[in-house]
Formats: structure tokens, C-alpha cells, sequence
């Protein structure tokens, strides 16, 4: 519920706060005097579009601020959420526009963007009148009114849920055949290739190790004259046999030598054990360079085959294997391909089948309810004077979609045996209003927590319609809020709470104002609505038969 509206300094309006209470609000006033003025400034709290320039002359900057009272559970607790804003149950907006033209916005004391502003009033206002298009007259909004109506949330949740299964079903299933038919086209290459890596069967290290082998075999041939020289030198004829002689002659006469030699023998021991640890490591050496000269063509021969291969695809030897195992396993999707597109493709039948089931269930619930809907519209139309009118809601197929495959437009006839058509073109502006009244009350269960905003919409109409135009806007409000803008004398008698908005001249710069009416200024308006400029006995007289009902 809307519960004050504060404005400074816009178009001509200096100051002005109003006190909105539940129910009905009727707000009158002459010609010009204003009227349009506070819509507008709402709207620009609101974040709606409207005029270029709102700032009042003179002044350096336009301020509107708005209360609203949220019962619990409502829709722009959601927004607020979702935009990372303050969630009360006491919800202000505020919104300043600079004389140049810079605007901005807070919602409850914290900076937000236009866009959040008109998020909130689509779950917070709904302006109508004889020129609204944010409903009736636009087409692709009756199918929203007729859900509301339908009270369908449990079928749309099914349809939209249905209806992302189906989109994600279909894409896994393109997905696949596109990668599929990529793979088609360079099966070849995976076979050849996966062929090759088989065949040779690279493993990790494989490089490195067949490098270090190959230059020690290379290194062999020329290292292995010398040290079979060292060995003969180290050997029987070499070194090992000669020391083995001076032990035998020095050990032969050590004992005549007074102890003098038992020093230098046992060197020559240790010497013998030493230079016999060097003669094995030579043997052991010479052992390790041998091999067969087909080993180093064959090192040879793999390595450069190694290398190769990694060359013709552009990786290193050591992400052979990798490659290997990455294309074998492309392979193997490739060669499994067809059984997993079926799988695929019977999924996306199993999801269109769901989806089908769901969008036919929302498609009987609203089939069903336009019948209640038309029926509900024409006795509504009845008392406001269009008996012979006819509305229908019309049901055809869309293409399919995450709401279902239905298309809804209203259409009318304004005398029966007349054809039908669009509510827009066939309709005029009084009749366009009357019918909206009549769809507004049908709808009145789904507007919970939402303040309704008539401008004018009695324009064109008087008398008993204007009645019952009024009585129907009392019903609206009886359950929420109702603000309306009006002429008529019949609509103004039935409001709850009124206001009259009047011009004043100050300082020699007009300025607009609301004043609200007590029970005594209520008849004295109500009265010049009726009677015009000139108040007379008899139009107070009607004011106060209207204002008693």
C-alpha cells in the first residue's frame, strides 16, 4: 500500500506531502489544476519513463519520495533480495532529478539503478487509464492476465521446468552430433595415427633413457682400446705380476733381514689389494662397453622414430603417451558414437513427451478458464451499461516455448452480430475503460499487496455507468488500495478518502497544490463537479444524495 508521497520542487508543485489510506482515494480537481502532475511525479519515483523535464523553474533539483507498507509474503521483498537492498516490511523510495537533467535513486536509504526502481513498481503499482498499453491494449500481456486468472502457477512451474529439460536434452543431443560428425571427418587421421602410436608404443622417460644409451654406446668404441691397455698394464703381465714377484723374492729372505722388511711387505699387501679392487673395475668396465653393434642401430632407429613421430603432431617425445591415450580414447567415443547419440536422442523424445504432457495440462487449464473468464467479464459489462457487448478470449497456438504453445488475445464485439477483433482497435476510449474495469474486478484475487491507479478512467461516461464504475472501484479497493483520478461526481462520492487538487498564484509563479476535504468540502466539490463554476442549492442538494448512496 502506497502510504505517503512527498514532493519538492516539480513542474509546479513547490511542497507537498499526501497521507494515502486503504480503500478507495478519489482525487478531483479542475482542468489543469494538477492532476496529471502527482502521476507523473510518482512515475518518476517509480523509475517509469515520462517528461524530459520535471525540476520546477527556478529550482536546483526535483525530489520525490514514496512509502510503502509491505504485508508479508510480498513480491518486492523478492526484488530487494535479488538486488542485494535492505528487506522491511516498511519499503522508501527516493529519487532526485538535478536541473541538468542527472537522476538518482535509493531504496531504503541505499544508492540502486532505474532499472531496480521499475522492477519494484511492477510488483507495487499498476496505472491504468483510457490510453493503457502496459496491460489490455498490449496482446502479449493477455496471456499473463489470463493465467492470474487461471490461478495456473503449479501448470506453468511444470511447463517451465518440462521445458528446460527439453532445451538441455536438445542441446546434449547437437552437442554430441556435432562433435560426432567432427570426429567423422578426421576419422582417418585417428586411425592412422592411433595406428602409428600403437605400433610404437612410446612410454614416459622412453626419450631420455634411449639417448643416454645411444651415447654411451658411441662413446664405447673409442674409450674401450685404452682401458683393455689399462688392464693389460694392471694384469699378470703387467703391474699384478710384477708386485706378485717382489713379494716372493722380498718374503724369501725377510727372515734374514732382521724384521727390516716386514714393513715394506706389508705395503706391498695392501698395494696388491688396492691395484686388485682397480683391475676388477676396469674387467667390470670393459664388461659394460660390450655390446652388440646392432644394440646402438636399434637405440638409434627408435629414438629417431620417437622424435619423429612427435614432430608430425606437434609435441614433445614426452607427451607421446599422453597423445596416445587422448586420441585412443577420441577413438573409442568415435567407434561408441551412434550408441550414445540413440541414448541421447531417447532422452530428448523421453523430454519432448514430458513436455508435451505439461504444455497440454496448461493448455486445458486455460482453455477452461477462458470460458470463466468471458463469462465473468460479460456479467461485470452488464451493469456498466455494455449489455450488449461481447468478450472473448481467443486461444491459438504459439510456437512452443518455456510458457506453454498458447497465444491469448481478448477480443470483443461491441453489439452482438457485430465482428470481432482486437480490444484495442475495436474498442473505444470509454468502452476500452469500462472493459478494463470489468477485467480488473474479475482479476481482483491476484492483486494482493498491489495499489491500482485509475486516470480518468469514467472519461466519457455518466450517469447510472458512472455509478457503477464507482461502485466497482470501491469493490476493487475494499480488499487493498485504489487511487483514482476523476471527473465524475458519481466516482468521487464513493471514495473512502478525497482530495482536491487546485491551482494557487504566489510570488506571481502558479503552483499546485492537494488539499484534502472534509465532509463539508467534499459536498461543496462534489457539487461543482456536478453543477460547474456556479454552486447552486440543488447541485449541494445532489452532492449529498451521492455522498449518502
Amino acid at each position: 500500500m502506497l502510504r505517503t508521497l512527498d514532493i519538492r520542487d516539480m513542474l509546479i508543485i513547490d511542497h507537498l506531502e499526501l497521507a494515502f489510506q486503504p480503500g478507495l482515494n478519489v482525487l478531483t480537481g479542475e482542468t489543469g489544476a494538477g492532476k496529471s502532475i502527482l502521476l507523473d511525479s510518482l512515475g518518476f519515483v517509480l523509475g517509469w519513463r515520462g517528461r524530459a523535464e520535471l525540476v520546477r523553474a527556478g529550482a536546483k533539483q526535483g525530489e520525490v519520495v514514496a512509502e510503502f507498507d509491505l504485508p508479508p509474503g510480498h513480491a518486492a521483498f523478492a526484488v530487494l533480495e535479488e538486488a542485494g537492498l535492505p528487506v522491511t516490511d516498511e519499503l522508501i523510495l527516493r529519487r532526485v532529478n538535478t536541473a541538468e537533467g542527472r537522476k538518482t535513486a535509493w531504496v531504503n536509504d541505499r544508492r540502486c539503478s532505474g532499472e531496480v526502481l521499475r522492477q519494484l513498481s511492477e510488483t507495487l503499482v499498476e496505472l491504468h487509464g483510457q490510453h493503457d498499453d502496459r496491460g489490455l491494449l498490449n496482446p502479449r500481456g493477455h496471456r499473463r492476465i489470463l493465467d492470474a486468472f487461471a490461478g495456473v502457477e503449479a501448470e506453468l512451474a511444470a511447463t517451465r521446468g518440462a521445458w528446460k529439460a527439453l532445451s538441455q536434452a536438445r542441446k546434449a543431443l547437437t552437442g554430441a552430433e556435432t562433435a560426432l560428425a567432427a570426429m567423422r571427418e578426421e576419422e582417418d587421421f585417428l586411425r592412422h595415427a592411433v595406428g602409428e602410436l600403437d605400433a610404437l608404443s612410446p612410454q614416459p622417460g622412453e626419450d631420455a633413457e634411449l639417448d643416454a644409451k645411444r651415447r654411451m654406446m658411441q662413446q664405447s668404441e673409442r674409450i674401450r682400446e685404452d682401458i683393455q691397455r689399462a688392464g693389460q698394464a694392471l694384469g699378470n703381465d703387467g703391474a699384478e705380476g710384477a708386485m706378485g714377484d717382489a713379494m716372493r723374492w722380498l718374503d724369501g729372505v725377510a727372515d734374514r733381514a732382521e724384521g727390516r722388511l716386514d714393513a715394506p711387505l706389508a705395503a706391498l699387501g695392501r698395494a696388491m689389494e688396492e691395484l686388485d679392487q682397480a683391475a676388477r673395475g676396469v674387467e667390470e668396465t670393459l664388461e659394460a662397453l660390450a655390446f652388440n653393434p646392432h644394440e646402438l642401430e636399434e637405440a638409434e632407429e627408435r629414438l629417431f622414430a620417437i622424435r619423429g613421430l612427435a614432430r608430425k603432431h606437434q609435441v614433445t617425445s614426452e607427451e607421446l603417451p599422453d597423445l596416445a591415450e587422448t586420441l585412443s580414447a577420441k577413438l573409442a567415443r568415435l567407434d561408441a558414437g551412434d550408441a550414445g547419440i540413440a541414448d541421447l536422442r531417447k532422452a530428448a523424445t523421453e523430454a519432448e513427451a514430458s513436455y508435451d504432457a505439461a504444455a497440454d495440462a496448461l493448455s486445458r487449464a486455460r482453455q477452461t478458464a477462458a470460458l470463466r473468464l468471458d463469462a465473468a467479464v460479460t456479467a461485470e459489462l452488464a451493469p456498466l451499461k455494455m449489455e450488449r457487448a461481447v468478450f472473448a478470449t481467443r486461444i491459438t497456438e504459439d510456437p512452443a516455448g518455456p510458457e506453454g504453445r498458447d497465444a491469448v488475445a481478448f477480443t470483443v464485439a461491441t453489439n452482438r452480430g457485430a465482428p470481432a477483433g482486437p480490444i484495442g482497435k475495436i474498442a473505444s476510449g470509454g468502452e476500452l475503460s469500462r472493459f478494463l474495469l470489468a477485467l480488473k474486478v474479475c482479476l481482483a484475487e491476484g492483486n494482493s499487496g498491489v495499489t491500482l491507479i485509475f486516470d480518468e478512467i469514467d472519461r466519457g461516461v455518466g450517469g447510472a455507468t458512472a455509478d457503477a464504475v464507482g461502485r466497482r472501484l470501491a469493490a476493487l479497493a475494499a480488499e487493498g488500495q485504489v487511487l483514482v483520478v476523476t471527473h465524475s461526481p458519481q466516482v468521487a462520492a464513493l471514495g473512502a478518502h478525497h482530495w482536491r487538487v487546485e491551482k494557487r498564484v504566489a510570488a506571481e509563479q502558479t503552483l499546485s497544490s492537494v488539499v484534502p476535504l472534509d465532509a463539508g468540502d467534499r459536498v461543496d466539490e462534489i457539487a461543482r463537479m456536478v453543477a460547474g463554476d456556479t454552486v447552486t442549492d440543488e447541485a449541494r442538494a445532489a452532492a449529498r444524495a451521492l455522498l449518502a448512496g
